[in-house]
């Protein structure tokens, strides 16, 4: 069977939104931005407002790059600030930090099911174009393919992987 790269990366896609999603089962929105304390001790380790917020901001990108701007999806200023790469992810007792669990999710999964469209849609020519990101990046990732690959598997995987702990250290299973 022969299947295009777009393809083979969007298998990839849907598994980690599919995994995002189930990891969200059991979490309030009073809890969403909130570092995790099991036995009221606190450990500052990323919360779910800021996991699903900084991946929120890949799929645009994958988007864009694949020359599909009919599929744009905005992220809103208030996540592209707290949940930057350069963004530290902090407690938000009071809810006024981070944008609201409503908002964020829907950008999350409205963003992924573009960029799953978009790689789908790619032909292999377009992903084995040159990387257009500088330095570090550009090293590792070659291509538009390999870095989109890493973008929809490895790292929403090992965001989803801080979550994963998070879920445990507030009393919750396995999702």
């Amino acid at each position: 069977m022969s299947r295009s790269l777009g393809n083979v990366i969007a298998d990839s896609l849907q598994l980690s939104v599919g995994y995002g999603d189930r990891l969200l089962k059991e979490i309030d929105s009073n809890r969403f931005a909130r570092f995790a304390s099991p036995s009221g001790q606190v450990i500052e380790s990323n919360h779910p407002a800021f996991v699903y917020g900084h991946l929120c901001i890949y799929a645009p990108r994958i988007v864009a790059q694949l020359g599909r701007d009919d599929l744009s999806v905005s992220v809103s200023d208030l996540i592209e600030k707290t949940c930057s790469k350069d963004a530290k992810c902090v407690d938000d007792p009071d809810g006024t930090i981070y944008a609201s669990m409503d908002e964020t999710v829907e950008t999350f999964r409205s963003g992924y099911a573009n960029a799953m469209t978009a790689l789908r849609e790619a032909s292999d020519d377009t992903l084995q174009q040159a990387n257009p990101a500088e330095g570090r990046m550009a090293e590792l990732f070659p291509t538009l393919g390999s870095m989109h690959g890493f973008y929809v598997g490895g790292h929403i995987m090992m965001h989803m992987g801080q979550l994963s702990a998070w879920r445990r250290m507030q009393g919750m299973g396995p999702a």
